[in-house]
């Protein structure tokens, strides 16, 4: 009988890296909990479906990936489980033209509409504090 190497849920097979553990060393989440977070609630995609944290990621996948950066649509190039600093991580994926061109699209539109709200000249002082908690009904 042929034994076979012990690869528990904590011990991927050689060449699989996890798709939570591929998104926090490309740098699109700060841990890795927040990376399977984002799997669980549908932010990641790959083929426009929903993925599961202990995905394996291949090479040449694309993944769209929903962040507060933005919306990055990106082709895997590389595979990494190890966190390293941002110029490597950057190595790891290529994002689209599209995407590029789209996220830049919408940071200009959040710096515009700053524009059209200011925020006030000074801070509130502790009567207008009282008069906002009392507008908003919490005491």
């Amino acid at each position: 009988m042929q034994q076979f190497p012990d690869y528990g849920p904590e011990r991927a097979r050689p060449g699989n890296v996890r798709l939570d553990k591929w998104l926090w060393a490309a740098r699109f989440f700060k841990t890795r909990a927040l990376a399977a977070r984002a799997c669980e609630l549908g932010r990641v995609r790959c083929n426009h479906q929903p993925v599961k944290p202990a995905r394996p990621v291949r090479l040449g996948e694309l993944l769209q990936i929903a962040t507060e950066g933005g919306d990055f649509h990106v082709e895997v190039l590389l595979l990494s489980e190890n966190r390293g600093p941002a110029a490597e991580a950057q190595k790891l994926y290529r994002e689209t033209e599209a995407s590029r061109e789209l996220r830049l699209k919408m940071a200009a539109e959040r710096k515009a509409l700053r524009t059209f709200t200011p925020a006030p000249p000074t801070k509130p002082s502790k009567r207008d504090r009282r008069r906002i908690i009392q507008f908003r009904g919490r005491a």
